[in-house]
């Protein structure tokens, strides 16, 4: 059973990455906004400082700010590594590095937090850590 699900959830997440590409150039993030209703993102910027926190509100508002500003961009999914946690819950993580005008203007290493709620697969946090 779960090596099905695994299967399933690989192919939905490919689709996830594939669906970032489309919206780093059309701006659309429509496909993007899988979140839970009680949703958040860690975002550590640097080891001495506090993480930021933001809720779906916040994080849909600052995905649709940031694809705008970097419109032509690529985000490159480096190392991506899935585990299911169960049946019903899985985390990935990745590096993900951030390209603009031929520059890595980002990277950052991220763990995404998945649930499947009523047949579908939605993030229910994300942990973001800048890499210098």
């Amino acid at each position: 059973m779960t090596d099905n699900v695994l299967g399933r959830f690989s192919e939905m997440h490919d689709q996830f990455i594939a669906d970032w590409h489309a919206a780093m150039n059309s701006g659309d993030t429509s496909a993007l906004e899988l979140m839970t209703d009680d949703y958040y993102a860690a975002f550590f910027n640097d080891a001495k400082e506090k993480p930021l926190f933001f809720n779906t509100e916040e994080s849909v508002s600052g995905m649709k700010d940031s694809v705008r500003q970097l419109l032509g961009g690529k985000k490159i999914f480096n190392n991506r590594l899935i585990r299911l946690k169960d049946n019903e819950n899985a985390a990935v993580f990745y590096d993900l590095s951030i390209e603009f005008n031929g520059n890595v203007v980002a990277r950052l290493f991220t763990i995404e937090n998945w649930q499947l709620i009523n047949t579908k697969w939605l993030i229910a946090s994300e942990i973001q850590q800048r890499i210098n």
